[in-house]
């Protein structure tokens, strides 16, 4: 895989050094952590209250939305501010459509980001354009145009840039060209990083965020390899946006960040939840902690080979009436420190020692280098890796492809860590295996109560989407340009809607990314104007401007209408609720 040095061993790429303020970002300084403020950027004491709090929690670099040239002006005071205080964080401008607020705040911020998909080009529309060579040779030089006043503004500055991709906003003319796809992320990116280097501006920084982590790892990964081809070496920005709250969030954004530090990528990371500002420096630093801890560790060299889920006959993995197998990662293990519970939905748990496999049952339990006995054929495998579970569990799988085998893997992965280090741990490392699709199911050891470790399992599956068991929540974190109290909204619609297996669901606070982030999403609730709801069917918009007040039920009621509905097992509870 060329995305990387090495993945046997996690080694971290070396990116160029940028500078953003007073901090360097890439190089060989460590994995800056980063949030984005939630107030008005027009109300300059309360956002210099956010940062403040944000700095003092560990946040090391703080992101302003500035729709237009009001925020621009108030970044100055904002600065300014901050500085009275003692305080001398980087300062980052979020720029989405409209180019001369750029230009007017990058004097008083220390980096500008900006979206490919409509810094220059009109909101997508989502309909089908031929685009021919020359029409689109043309549209190049559109963003060169629009584009080349900031890069040569920023480079007299000594500004940083962030070209940040989103999955939910590229243009029409990438999605016509290269699809909704990692490689039109990456495209995308690109087009205006050649404007950048044409003016020999290098302070530049990627992004390639998805709410989707599966999708975000590939085009972190391609861009990787695209860069590498190409010798350039810019540093990487990691972050799965609309990641949701609680544990969702937290599991979502460990299986993208997670799965990239493993690859030795990333060198600024942001966790994106709909929560306080300041809740998501916390699971940033873990994450960082983690990745420390990981680094120089790894396995010897080997030909990966991988083995894609998709492969595997279904015989294989679909056993009779009463086996514990399901197809594509339909298996969950409820486990205390003694004993794991395969459970599944229409057949009766099964009880396996962890310590002991019995070599008469049809399960193997096999570690690291261990081989399965001669003349055993198990059903599945229990893999249970000693090391460096991540890299092991790539060997292991390399091996099975070599040698055809196509028996199912379950992972078993030991964890002995604080309650709060499990979702993130869990995520980084089975994430990463099950968004490669190297396994089939998990089984989670730890000494935390078992229910925990079964919601957290289930959880784990969905968001890796092996298996959807409940409503999946694409909500964004909030910020200056959102409409209503995103995190009161979303607790609210949670309740009432999160019963919904298999149901994707946006709750999107304006609507700069909702259109796009809701192409992975069945329903989406827009903030469109104060007080006022549109409501989505996919990429369509099928209701516009419902009164705050009875946008809730209308959700509920075109849900029905779309035959998604069905009447909640308050049983299952649990499952459904958020936890941290």
């Amino acid at each position: 895989m060329e995305y990387c040095e090495t993945i046997f061993q996690t080694v971290r790429w070396k990116t160029r050094e940028v500078r953003v303020g007073s901090l360097s970002v890439g190089g060989d300084a460590p994995i800056r952590i980063q949030s984005m403020t939630t107030s008005d950027t027009r109300d300059a004491p309360k956002t210099i209250d956010q940062i403040i709090r944000l700095a003092d929690a560990g946040c090391e670099i703080v992101r302003v939305t500035v729709q237009g040239k009001k925020e621009a002006e108030s970044c100055e005071a904002i600065k300014n501010g901050l500085l009275v205080k003692g305080y001398t964080i980087p300062i980052v401008a979020d720029i989405h459509f409209y180019p001369p607020a750029a230009m007017h705040v990058a004097q008083f911020v220390d980096k500008v980001r900006i979206n490919p998909g409509n810094f220059v080009d009109r909101r997508a529309s989502f309909k089908v354009i031929e685009y021919t060579e020359s029409l689109y040779a043309l549209e190049l030089e559109k963003i060169e145009e629009g584009f080349s006043p900031l890069v040569q503004l920023c480079k007299r500055l000594k500004k940083a840039i962030r070209i940040g991709a989103n999955h939910g906003s590229l243009s029409d003319r990438i999605m016509n060209r290269y699809g909704d796809t990692p490689r039109g992320m990456v495209e995308s990116a690109l087009e205006y990083a050649r404007v950048c280097r044409k003016h020999d501006f290098h302070d530049l920084i990627f992004s390639m965020k998805s709410s989707n982590p599966a999708l975000m790892i590939q085009a972190y990964r391609l861009l990787a390899a695209e860069m590498r081809k190409l010798g350039w070496n810019y540093p990487l920005h990691l972050g799965v946006t609309e990641a949701g709250e609680g544990e969702d969030g937290r599991l979502k954004s460990s299986i993208g960040i997670g799965a990239l530090l493993l690859d030795g990528l990333g060198d600024t990371i942001r966790v994106s939840l709909t929560e306080d500002p300041w809740a998501e420096i916390d699971p940033c630093k873990r994450l960082v902690r983690w990745a420390d801890q990981m680094r120089n560790r790894g396995i010897d060299p080997f030909e990966e080979r991988g083995r894609s889920i998709e492969e595997i006959s279904p015989r294989k993995v679909f056993f009779s009436d009463n086996s514990p197998l399901h197809r594509n990662g339909s298996v969950i293990l409820k486990v205390n420190p003694n004993e794991c519970t395969i459970d599944t939905p229409d057949s009766p748990p099964v009880h396996i020692p962890v310590s002991k496999v019995p070599l008469s049952s049809p399960y193997a339990l096999l570690s690291h280098g261990e081989e399965i006995p001669p003349g055993r054929k198990p059903e599945f495998i229990l893999f249970q890796p000693t090391h460096s579970p991540v890299h092991e569990t790539r060997r292991f799988i390399d091996r099975l492809k070599m040698e055809g085998n196509e028996i199912p893997v379950i992972l078993a992965f030991t964890y002995n860590c604080e309650a709060e280090d499990l979702p993130i741990h869990v995520g980084a490392e089975m994430g990463a295996c099950l968004t490669d699709r190297l396994a089939e199911g998990v089984c989670i050891l730890s000494n935390l109560p078992s229910e925990a470790l079964c919601r957290l399992s289930y959880n784990l599956l969905q968001a890796a989407r092996m298996r959807m068991i409940k409503t999946d929540f694409i909500s964004c974190p909030s910020c200056g340009r959102t409409l209503f109290d995103l995190q009161e909204v979303s607790r609210r619609i949670r309740e009432k809607t999160a019963h919904l297996p298999g149901v994707k669901i946006a709750i999107m606070g304006c609507i700069v990314n909702g259109p796009g982030e809701m192409a992975d999403a069945d329903f989406g609730y827009v903030g469109s104007r104060p007080d006022k709801i549109d409501l989505y069917v996919g990429k369509t918009c099928v209701e516009k401007n419902i009164d705050f007040s009875e946008a809730d039920e209308r959700l509920i009621e075109l849900i029905k209408a779309h035959d998604k509905w069905v009447e909640p097992d308050l049983t299952s509870r649990e499952i459904y609720e958020p936890q941290v």
